[in-house]
């Protein structure tokens, strides 16, 4: 009877060294570290997961030689000279880049579309071709389209180049608006986002400190002043320094402007005050605005389609008050040998960006 217990107690212990040694094996064999023959250790390969571009992951690349591609990010710096080939996945895709590309109609720039993917492509770019480029879908239900913002992608591309720190500009003084409502930009952009730049003003001489709050540097905008004051006119440039090679840029004229954002603000007067049948009659409709912001002005009289009239429309930049710029934009209706017909009340629409606004006045015989 003991010695049946003690066969038992034995059968028993070496099952349970067969369980733990087949364990131990088993979990060498889900290890990333093996043993290669010879004794070396070899580490797993997992396959990749294949990528599907889904939403946060960029559709933007360059075609690289041999092949190759390059997922672009925020921010991409290229060398000028050398052919640049963008593409972005969809078989119908839009795409953004310099304005000025399409300004002067450059040959140089190409768009292609496949089944697969957009083809850019932008021959011998340079210092000029810096700027943004972007690509999105276009989602079409039936013949309305629109643009998917959820799968639009934008990447930063800085031509590089040592002769030109500054982004090159057509125009070689520049007028700035400052406003107190917004900030306002030195559009001094470099091609190099490693390069040290700094704002001055001519006269008197001075170097605007860029302190991260009231002015800042952006290198894909410029200077940034968050609050422009008055104190901001006159004329300044732009300073680049790179490996130790200083280079100025074109120079701005910073503008204060005294007239808000709006519907245009219109006033209406007639001369002279008084007419008769007989007289000529000027009647003036005169805008204060923004200096950039075009006016447009249309009128009703009441001889409009049986009576001749001269309409005369022009526009002036005006310095106001303590600096202050603005727009004075006019129209200007001559009527000559007033009739009975021409007496009654003259309208004046004028129209902006932002708005319309009409003003009446009434002309009687004296």
């Amino acid at each position: 009877m003991k010695l049946w217990a003690v066969l038992c107690v034995a059968l028993l212990w070496v099952e349970l060294q067969n369980g733990v040694c087949q364990q131990v094996k088993r979990r060498k064999d889900v290890g990333e570290n093996r043993i290669r023959p010879g004794g070396k250790r070899m580490k797993t390969r997992h396959p990749k997961l294949k990528d599907g571009g889904g939403k946060g992951q960029s559709l933007l690349t360059q075609v690289l030689d041999k092949g190759r591609f390059l997922r672009l990010g925020p921010t991409t710096t290229l060398t000028p000279g050398r052919n640049m080939e963008l593409r972005c996945k969809g078989n119908n895709i839009g795409w953004s880049y310099p304005t000025y590309l399409d300004t002067f109609n450059d040959s140089r720039l190409s768009i292609k579309q496949s089944d697969k993917y957009s083809q850019l492509i932008l021959t011998s770019p340079s210092a000029a071709d810096t700027g943004p480029y972007s690509c999105w879908v276009i989602v079409c239900d039936g013949t309305e389209c629109e643009k998917d913002h959820d799968r639009a992608y934008v990447s930063y591309i800085y031509f590089t180049d040592k002769d030109n720190l500054f982004v090159p500009s057509a125009i070689h003084f520049e007028i700035v608006y400052l406003r107190p409502d917004r900030p306002a930009v030195v559009p001094c952009r470099v091609t190099d986002p490693q390069a040290k730049a700094s704002l001055h003003r001519e006269v008197p001489p001075q170097e605007i400190t860029a302190n991260g709050t009231l002015v800042t540097f952006d290198p894909t905008k410029g200077f940034v002043l968050q609050s422009p004051n008055p104190e901001h006119q006159g004329v300044f440039y732009c300073k680049a320094v790179t490996k130790g090679n200083p280079q100025i840029s074109t120079k701005y004229q910073l503008l204060y402007v005294e007239v808000p954002s709006g519907p245009p603000y219109v006033s209406l007067e007639s001369s002279p005050d008084s007419v008769r049948g007989g007289d000529n009659m000027n009647v003036t409709c005169t805008v204060l605005g923004e200096p950039e912001v075009d006016v447009s002005f249309t009128w009703s009289y009441p001889g409009q389609d049986h009576r001749p009239v001269h309409i005369q429309t022009s526009w002036r930049l005006v310095n106001r008050g303590m600096g202050y710029t603005t727009r004075v934009s006019q129209s200007v209706m001559t009527v000559e040998d007033m009739e009975t017909i021409d007496f009654g009340n003259y309208v004046c629409k004028a129209k902006n960006q932002h708005g319309e606004t009409s003003v009446t006045t009434g002309i009687t015989s004296k």
